[in-house]
């Protein structure tokens, strides 16, 4: 019986858990699609544009968040999950930003696609990682290399300007691809890392779980808008 009560509270602990990680990383995809619109109808998209494509402080704020984001995972376990969850929402809302000139020129039924695919493909990826006995561990050092080939090509096209169209559809269908498997990967270390930390250290982890989940979403939403944008 004191088996049983425990298996039964390990299970209500990681539901629990895993509810924590998919309810802040839902918080955090709301907030950034209002902050996108809210940017649109308000008119401070201009702010992002320029007259030879997307403004300085287009780059500022895409590139502040990508280094908010890397210092949030590395103080992850040093700070408290309130300030966490604030980072979280915070690199949100600069995501939702930096997101509005690929909405703008996107159609509403393309926006759509975009999103019903890559939130089908996520959880599919998801539920894989969490469900599958086989270890993903071998995976880490070619998405880590994935994911920073495919920032080198994204600060390549800044200075070299826009992609050749079959090019771009290749680094969007390797993007996607990427982050796919990094959903998966992050679910089962996520999964696994419940059982070895305790007390406080399980909602920073959901927190940093949410984060990661969260960025792995929105980029493959953020790489099926484009690719679809280059098809039309």
């Amino acid at each position: 019986m004191a088996v049983k009560n425990s298996v039964s509270k390990a299970i209500g602990g990681m539901e629990l858990y895993l509810k924590k990680i998919f309810g802040l990383m839902t918080g955090a995809v709301g907030l950034t699609a209002l902050t996108t619109f809210i940017m649109l109808v308000s008119g401070a998209w201009t702010a992002l544009i320029s007259k030879g494509g997307l403004s300085i402080t287009y780059y500022i704020i895409a590139f502040g968040g990508l280094g908010l984001s890397l210092w949030a995972q590395a103080r992850a376990f040093s700070m408290k999950p309130a300030t966490a969850k604030i980072l979280l929402f915070l690199y949100s809302i600069l995501m939702g930003v930096a997101l509005t000139p690929m909405i703008l020129v996107s159609s509403f039924s393309t926006i759509i696609i975009a999103l019903i695919l890559a939130a089908v493909m996520f959880g599919c990826m998801a539920l894989f990682g969490y469900k599958t006995a086989k270890d993903l561990s071998f995976l880490g050092i070619f998405l880590f290399l994935g994911m920073i080939g495919l920032l080198l090509v994204g600060i390549v096209s800044i200075f070299t300007g826009p992609l050749g169209v079959v090019f771009n559809q290749i680094v969007c269908l390797i993007g996607v691809l990427v982050f796919a498997l990094f959903a998966a990967y992050d679910m089962q270390n996520l999964k696994n890392a419940y059982y070895a930390v305790s007390g406080e250290q399980k909602d920073q982890l959901a927190v940093l779980g949410a984060l990661h989940m969260y960025i792995s979403f929105v980029a493959m939403f953020e790489y099926i808008l484009s690719l679809l944008n280059s098809r039309n």
